[in-house]
């Protein structure tokens, strides 16, 4: 048995792959070395070669890389599903943004707007799409901030000296980060609600481990963590 196993890892999962990978250690005596980021980067890092035992993307990669033969037929387990939110920094006032009027309006009277890759990230992706939905994106765009995943989003809002700033990006990644909090979810026209499900790789040097971490990731004992962290049952 390998002493570590590899995971390439939508950053939604981030706050509950770390919630869990020192008890699955000392259970196991297998190490969890997890790299985080846009779940497209992170196909790219497997298709490239990057070690690789477990992966936790969207339920659509996933079946599609089953399909291409890169993830073990049958092994994949859903985790839950992950909205998309909008996030402001720890204490600022928080914008309404229930309803399609009021989130153009949050974004308009914003200062910086803060969002993970519009091109490879799920919620960058949607997001983008959902202010040239309100006929805002060619305004605003001069205030865009993006980086490479949800996680870098959210830390550089939280040193954005301006309080006026938000961002929007998966709920889990919001949740996990500080100096960030929970403004709302995006309205119920634009949700987004994506299913992360974990798989093994099929060039995984360790498959028994890698299956069993799943097995604890989205087994019962974690349920709670997986709620915590912005998971919802699929």
């Amino acid at each position: 048995m390998s002493s570590t196993i590899h995971l390439l890892s939508g950053g939604a999962a981030q706050s509950l792959v770390n919630g869990l990978k020192e008890s699955f250690a000392h259970g196991s005596g297998v190490r969890v070395h997890g790299s985080f980021g846009a779940v497209g980067a992170m196909r790219d890092k497997l298709l490239a070669g990057a070690p690789c035992d477990v992966l936790v993307l969207t339920q659509a990669l996933i079946d599609q890389l089953t399909k291409d033969g890169h993830a073990v037929p049958g092994s994949a387990v859903p985790l839950g599903i992950v909205k998309t939110g909008v996030a402001v920094k720890t204490g600022a006032a928080a914008p309404d943004v229930s309803t399609a009027v009021a989130l153009k309006a949050a974004l308009e009277g914003a200062s910086a707007i803060y969002f993970p890759d519009p091109v490879k990230a799920t919620a960058g992706i949607h997001f983008l799409k959902v202010m040239k939905s309100l006929g805002v994106d060619a305004e605003l765009e001069p205030r865009f901030k993006t980086f490479p995943n949800g996680a870098a989003a959210m830390l550089a809002l939280s040193q954005d000296p301006d309080r006026g700033a938000i961002g929007c990006t998966q709920v889990t990644e919001i949740l996990y980060a500080d100096g960030v909090e929970l403004a709302g979810l995006l309205p119920r026209e634009f949700e987004l609600a994506t299913v992360y499900t974990a798989a093994v790789c099929t060039r995984a040097q360790d498959a028994k481990a890698a299956g069993a971490f799943i097995a604890m990731m989205a087994g019962n004992d974690a349920a709670q963590l997986r709620r915590s962290g912005g998971f919802e049952a699929p």
